[in-house]
């Protein structure tokens, strides 16, 4: 079955890219530049990856400066030897945060619009930043809520915004938008790095001497490129995905040859509009099947779908198996400890010999665009070499790393002055670390989670891995500073060990995924027939709608043979957003 279905669901695909092709071109640098439109309002768009990885990097800087320190007593205490529990709160209560703003996200999306999913999103996101900058009378209280708050608008626009873009963008563009939001998120976390390492200036560097500006700059920052967002996004169009699922195809078909820069009866806005409305009327129908109490569109029933969706991925065998492998796969992501690099890295390298603030801020700097640049040729490398080679790569070097930083900081803990050297060497190590995060599990974790599954569920599921992501996430960022403090060399051999097991898991647990149809992966998984299901539903709307025809297939029969790609451009693509997450 995986053979001759799938082949024939390429067979429907390729009807339809070279149908485009010959109208636009194909993929690349020049289609970019045929959609410059497009490709402007995805850049604009992005500025909420850049505001999500501001706001995952800054922070680490501000903990480490003695104006923010003295606001915080025993959530952030000068003495490194006091309790560190509560100042973990400080950090990981935004992660608690984000993981109810993804939950909340995609209600707020389908109900709301893309568009206004995201106003609402900037104006939680200010109201967080808003509430932060009052901590210098309100001390850790007023920073604990305002992260919170803040949390909730990233966490939204992390998913909302990646939606946006996969829906607004024509097929042969889709993937390159897709990674210009994690771009964007890396850009955003080497950006906020030296911005703190510039304001930890303002004043001094001392605590006689620095101002609360040091901290409040880096902090208040955040408002200028979310208003931005906020007032341009009032001027983009509609997702025209959301306008066809919504009954509202005139003004469809409208924004669709406004973003192409067509008229409305083009054939390219026809095959693509055409396209957009099988996969509508294919999530409508799977519904009414799955969850007939839920087929109609009410809000209500719209909130309630998300959860009971992903309860019923727990229900059965087969389902169960992706379940284990997106959200372990997301545990080991987490306690690879790259977030605690992020959010803790001035503090960490002061514990590796590094001397003064401002060289530690100066080494945390260093972190962001390493990992900046190891991002750009994932996207080259994973389509090529394949998901399992990279992420098990990528563990093990991750886990070399850790373990090396132990044995270095095991021998040398109590003599850094006087082993300068060794504190550089773990310092390096670190940023290798980086290196090999950003060309593997930053990316290629969320297409594994993308990737495995039906077509009819793969929205839940990857909801289910975003949900392990932000879970785990706050945790790490919890414990780090307990861990740093009461096993400093222990720490690493922890996330070393946990990433060599991320490495075996990937290997001998995960199947490789790339290039596989949809019928291989019930094969893999032991769910036979949910896809040649996905593939029948999918041929049906297909030939109702006329998108067979249109492409010259012929018959139903060979739509039926056909169907289950035509989801590609509309689905599977617009999975793959979920790789911002770091």
């Amino acid at each position: 079955m995986g053979g001759g279905g799938g082949g024939g669901a390429a067979g429907f695909y390729d009807a339809a890219l070279q149908r485009r092709e010959a109208m636009m071109g194909k993929s690349g640098p020049a289609a970019l530049v045929k959609n410059f439109r497009v490709f402007s309002i995805a850049c604009f768009a992005c500025i909420g990856g850049v505001l999500y990885g501001y706001n995952q990097g800054m922070f680490s800087g501000v903990l480490a400066m003695p104006a923010f320190k003295k606001h915080m007593g025993e959530y952030d205490p000068f003495d490194d030897n006091a309790n560190q529990t509560k100042k973990g709160w400080l950090t990981a209560i935004l992660e608690l945060g984000a993981w109810l703003g993804t939950l909340l996200s995609g209600f707020m999306a389908e109900v709301l619009s893309r568009k206004y999913g995201v106003l609402v999103a900037c104006l939680v996101f200010m109201l967080g930043v808003i509430i932060q900058a009052t901590s210098i009378s309100g001390g850790h209280q007023t920073i604990l809520a305002g992260r919170f708050i803040t949390g909730m608008g990233v966490g939204s626009l992390a998913m909302i915004i990646p939606i946006y873009n996969s829906e607004v963008a024509p097929p042969e563009v889709r993937g390159a938008l897709v990674a210009l939001q994690q771009l964007a998120i890396c850009f955003g976390i080497m950006v906020s790095f030296w911005i703190d390492y510039g304001t930890n200036y303002i004043g001094g560097t001392t605590l006689e001497t620095q101002t609360d500006a040091a901290w409040l700059v880096p902090i208040c920052l955040q408002l200028a490129p979310a208003l931005i967002l906020f007032f341009g996004m009032m001027f983009m169009p509609f997702s025209p995905r959301w306008l066809i699922h919504h009954g509202r195809e005139p003004e469809a078909r409208k924004v669709l040859s406004t973003l192409r820069g067509l008229s409305p009866d083009h054939e390219l806005v026809e095959l693509e509009f055409l396209e957009i409305k099988a996969q509508s009327l294919f999530e409508k129908r799977s519904i009414a099947e799955l969850f007939p109490e839920l087929r109609e569109q009410t809000a209500w029933n719209i909130f309630k779908l998300q959860f009971v969706a992903i309860k019923k991925l727990f229900q059965t065998k087969a389902m169960f198996r992706r379940v284990i492998v997106a959200s372990v796969t997301m545990f080991f992501q987490q306690w690879s400890g790259i977030n605690a690099v992020l959010y803790y890295a001035p503090q960490i390298f002061k514990q590796l010999g590094l001397s003064g603030n401002t060289t530690s801020l100066l080494a945390t700097g260093v972190v962001g665009i390493v990992m900046f640049i190891a991002t750009v040729p994932a996207v080259l490398w994973i389509d090529r070499v394949g998901r399992k080679p990279v992420l098990t790569i990528g563990a093990l070097g991750m886990a070399t790393c850790h373990i090396i930083i132990a044995v270095i900081v095991a021998k040398n803990i109590d003599q850094w002055e006087t082993h300068k050297a060794a504190g550089w060497a773990a310092v390096a190590m670190v940023w290798l670390f980086v290196i090999h995060f950003g060309y593997s599990w930053g990316p290629c974790a969320w297409i594994i989670v993308a990737e495995i599954w039906p077509l009819s569920t793969r929205p839940y599921g990857v909801a289910l891995g975003a949900s392990s992501n932000w879970m785990n996430n706050f945790i790490v960022g919890q414990v780090t500073p307990d861990m740093l403090k009461a096993i400093p060399y222990g720490t690493y051999i922890i996330f070393g060990v946990l990433t060599y097991m991320g490495a075996a898991f990937i290997w001998f647990f995960v199947p490789e995924t790339k290039r596989l149809t949809l019928e291989e992966m019930d094969i893999i998984f032991g769910s036979e027939g949910t896809a040649q299901a996905d593939n029948e539903r999918m041929a049906e709307i297909n030939n109702e709608i006329g998108l067979t025809q249109f492409l010259g297939g012929g018959s139903a029969t060979h739509g039926a043979a056909t169907g289950s790609d035509t989801g590609y451009p509309a689905e599977k693509e617009k999975s793959e957003h979920f790789t911002q997450h770091v």
